[in-house]
Parts: structure tokens; C-alpha cells; sequence
């Protein structure tokens, strides 16, 4: 089952400002999701943060980015709702 993976407006405005390999990391995390879900244990730092929202790191080190989606289970949709930096990530 594929999944439906958009980002919100705010996050479509965060990640024209990401760094090259950032973007590249962003699109290559919402071909993951699309293909196999939102749950994606196999990228760096990822958790859980509630029952539908989930994290992971797009880049470590300094600065380190990150990504933050919720899903949806009925109708098979994911958002990515923040794509930036941790300092400024709404955990």
C-alpha cells in the first residue's frame, strides 16, 4: 500500500531554504514514507513523538536538521509539517 506524502505550506517554505543535501535527504525520506509508511526506524534519531506524529534526523552534526510529520490511517496520508534545524523543531 503506497502512501500519500505532502508538506503543509509552512513546511514547503522550510525546505526551500534547506541546504542541498538536506533537500536531497527530505525528498529521499518522503520516498521512504511513500513506499513503505510512516514509521521509518531505519533513518537516524527516529521516534515516535505522539500516536500520530513522528520525527528523525535529516542530518546530524551541526547544525543538525530535522523532519516532523503526522499521518493519517484512514485515508493513508502522511504530512511533513516541519523541515529545519532541532533548535527550532516543535517536538
Amino acid at each position: 500500500m503506497k502512501w500519500t506524502v505532502k508538506l503543509s505550506g509552512k513546511a514547503e517554505k522550510q525546505a526551500l531554504k534547506l541546504p542541498g543535501k538536506v533537500l536531497e535527504a527530505l525528498v529521499a525520506l518522503m520516498v521512504n514514507i511513500r513506499e513503505a509508511g510512516p514509521v521509518r526506524g531505519n533513518w537516524p534519531n527516529y521516534s515516535k513523538l505522539t500516536g500520530t506524529r513522528h520525527h528523525c534526523h535529516l542530518k546530524q552534526g551541526r547544525p543538525t536538521y530535522v523532519a516532523v510529520w503526522a499521518e493519517d490511517k484512514k485515508t493513508i496520508t502522511v504530512e511533513i509539517t516541519y523541515a529545519g534545524t532541532h533548535e527550532k523543531a516543535p517536538y
